[in-house]
């Protein structure tokens, strides 16, 4: 009984070494066989590998996948005029060298995102100090990513690391002056306003001026062409008045006479005082060409 035992564990023990030198590389992930810190072996194709069993020989798994690195808050930076500014940027890299990055941080990717953060720090503070915050934030941001991306590249290979991205996810101004910096842009805006309202208003004038120069010149124009009309009226009046004098002076006479009793007795409340023997009642005194004058009545 006590001899199966022994035997049992025996096996137990002869599987779990030959379990140990077997081990399965996933497609997303490197292998790299090392003994006593010293790399043996790099494997980056998938399936069943064999190894020695431990102490002998022990396998780190890397991940070969694009990875992102994120700083959790904004850093600080100095613009070349001198202006604090907040910047938070990330970017996307990944393990290109499995040997170079193992023995350059022994396979521990928090030391490597260390590494690589302190690099885009560098980077980002050598570019901004040369250029303006409008240009970092607006005028020449491409130009700014393009710059820190090649620098950090050419240092990240050596590490092991390829970087596929850079990007500046906010740039702002620190707190302290941002007050000051909307006080700035609202008083821009306000000046422009103004200076709109004034265009404005002196439109305004300019077209007010000329809607009343053109209102007098049409009035002047209308005034003219009627008293025109009427002087022609006038003339053609007075051409027939005097067509029909010429025919029949007494006629004449005698209707404008009545012209003006007609207009003068319009009345019964008027009252006039005259001399019955005056001018203007020379038809009431005579009724015909022999017929004597009489006394006119003086209507009251």
């Amino acid at each position: 009984m006590s001899r199966l035992v022994s035997y049992s564990i025996a096996a137990l023990i002869i599987l779990s070494a030959l379990m140990s030198t077997l081990f399965v590389v996933d497609q997303r992930q490197y292998a790299i066989v090392f003994a006593l810190g010293e790399v043996k072996k790099v494997i980056s194709e998938p399936g069943l590998h064999f190894k020695l069993p431990p102490p002998f020989q022990n396998v780190v798994f890397l991940d070969k996948r694009i990875l992102t690195l994120d700083t959790p808050e904004a850093d600080r930076f100095i613009t070349a005029e001198k202006k604090n500014i907040l910047v938070d940027a990330y970017i996307k890299w990944r393990i290109v060298d499995p040997r170079l990055y193992f023995v350059s941080f022994t396979g521990d990717e928090r030391r490597a995102q260390d590494r690589m953060s302190q690099i885009i720090k560098a980077a980002l503070n050598e570019e901004i100090t040369k250029r303006t915050v409008r240009e970092v934030i607006s005028g020449e941001r491409g130009k700014v990513m393009s710059s820190i991306q090649k620098k950090v590249t050419d240092e990240a290979k050596q590490i092991g690391v390829e970087i596929v991205d850079v990007r500046l996810k906010r740039v702002d101004y620190v707190e302290q002056i941002n007050a000051s910096v909307y006080d700035r842009m609202k008083a821009e805006r306000v000046r422009v306003a103004n200076e709109l309202r004034s265009t404005g208003a002196a439109e305004s004038e300019k077209i007010r001026a000329d809607a009343d120069r053109q209102r007098t010149v049409i009035l002047a124009e209308a005034y003219r062409d009627a008293e025109s009309v009427r002087g022609d009226g006038d003339a053609k009046a007075t051409q027939i008045y005097g067509q029909a004098f010429g025919q029949n002076p007494e006629f004449y006479k005698f209707y404008r006479s009545l012209e003006a009793y007609r207009a003068s007795f319009k009345s019964r409340s008027d009252m006039m005082v005259l001399d019955p023997n005056s001018e203007f009642f020379k038809y009431f005194r005579n009724t015909g060409p022999a017929s004597t004058a009489a006394p006119a009545p003086v209507k009251k």
